[in-house]
């Protein structure tokens, strides 16, 4: 088995911690378990449910969107000059 060390936030790393503790078993043992659960949840998710947060309806959009140009004001202004 290979080893790989990774940072993690104080929050998780207390979350693994405890988690770890109240099982009586290594920290890697968890993460562990974790990473294949992620991978396997992942794969049985489909895109759409994946993507489901960034989808905005319809019936919340403007009809004229892509022909009215005030809908274009301001556009681009927040960006950096390069």
């Amino acid at each position: 088995m290979k080893t790989l060390t990774i940072k993690v936030p104080d929050a998780l790393f207390a979350e693994i911690s405890g988690a770890a503790k109240a099982r009586n078993v290594p920290k890697s043992e968890i993460v562990r378990e974790r990473l294949v659960r992620e991978q396997t949840t992942s794969k049985r998710a489909s895109l759409w449910s994946g993507m489901e947060d960034l989808i905005i309806e319809a019936d919340a959009l403007p009809t004229d969107l892509s022909s009215n140009r005030k809908h274009l004001k301001g556009y681009g202004k927040n960006r950096p000059h390069r």
